[in-house]
């Protein structure tokens, strides 16, 4: 990490308890899910933290409520800026509504159809770009800029990482202390968020961090030491395609999570299935992250009490079934 970086703001657990204010009224208590025959294939007590029922549909509802709350009235009236390629769009776009904040997303052309609609239903304006030729954060940047709007990018931001450490604070609460608590990672605003809660009430946890085979940047950053940064990485898992972790959240990551793992597409697939046919949810491929890495044997677990996130619901019921058509 440089020198620079060092002077950040790093969120702590009394960031996460702070959140947790804010946001109350607003976000959902999600429930916690329990399957006897997730059980089974992981012969383990698994307990599924359900943010696919979140507001939004999907966990990025609590970091983006929280940083929209957080704003002084000056800020509130001249704006937010994100960039997103679906949930933290949606997300801040909501959020920012239920506030009266304005706000303008900048999203990847080829982001989900319903994410885009969702995003503009919730009022937002939608600036786009080419996720393989453009810099996303240099546009939003620019746009920030010009507007004298703040910029509250979908990871590396304190009241972000703060307020998305409310679900595990709430998941350990609901079910006493783990052994094990596994967490989708993209750009690791939701693993760090989750880290501070789990080693405040649940220090002894084991914490994993799981992102798709194709875009490990966070697991090659982890054995680095540094963030490590590779090209836009090509996945279903459309909410962890980022090319690298941001500086807060490594800050956090690299003194908390004991490992980073991979699980393939084909994983995330037949997990998507088990859920629609055994749990009757719909979880999105990024969601499934965490549980594949259960689910499939890539993270062993037998006996543990293991807490899992499942991040996100919102996935366009064609490409749903399309995949689910595959196997």
């Amino acid at each position: 990490m440089s020198s620079a970086s060092t002077s950040l703001k790093i969120p702590s657990f009394e960031d996460v308890q702070a959140a947790r204010q804010r946001i109350s009224g607003a976000a959902h208590r999600t429930p916690v899910l329990t399957s006897r025959t997730a059980d089974g294939i992981a012969a383990a007590s698994l307990f599924f933290k359900a943010e696919n029922l979140q507001r939004a549909g999907a966990f990025k509802f609590r970091g983006a409520y929280n940083a929209v709350a957080a704003l002084d009235q000056s800020s509130r009236r001249n704006g937010v800026v994100a960039f997103s390629s679906g949930n933290h769009a949606q997300a801040l776009a909501y959020a920012a509504r239920l506030q009266g904040v304005p706000a303008t997303i900048v999203m990847p052309t080829d982001a989900p159809e319903i994410k885009i609609a969702a995003t503009k239903a919730y009022g937002a304006e939608i600036h786009f770009y080419d996720r393989y030729t453009e810099d996303r954060e240099e546009i939003s940047q620019r746009l920030a800029a010009e507007r004298g709007a703040t910029l509250i990018p979908p990871f590396d931001h304190p009241d972000v990482i703060a307020g998305q450490g409310t679900a595990a604070l709430e998941l350990i609460e609901d079910v006493g202390e783990l052994d094990l608590l596994v967490v989708p990672l993209g750009g690791g605003g939701l693993l760090a968020g989750s880290a501070l809660s789990a080693r405040a009430l649940s220090p002894v946890c084991r914490i994993v961090g799981v992102e798709p085979e194709a875009g490990n940047d966070g697991q090659q950053s982890l054995r680095k030491g540094e963030v490590v940064h590779i090209p836009p990485p090509k996945s279903i898992a459309d909410g962890a395609i980022v090319t690298h972790i941001g500086e807060r959240n490594f800050a956090i990551l690299k003194r908390t999570v004991d490992e980073i793992i991979t699980v393939t597409d084909a994983q995330l697939v037949e997990t998507m299935r088990f859920f629609a046919e055994r749990m009757k949810i719909i979880v999105e491929p990024t969601g499934c992250l965490a549980a594949a890495a259960i689910m499939h044997g890539v993270l062993p677990c037998p006996g543990a009490r293991a807490g899992i996130l499942l991040s996100g619901g919102n996935v366009d019921l064609k490409a749903f079934n399309t995949l689910l058509g595959t196997r």
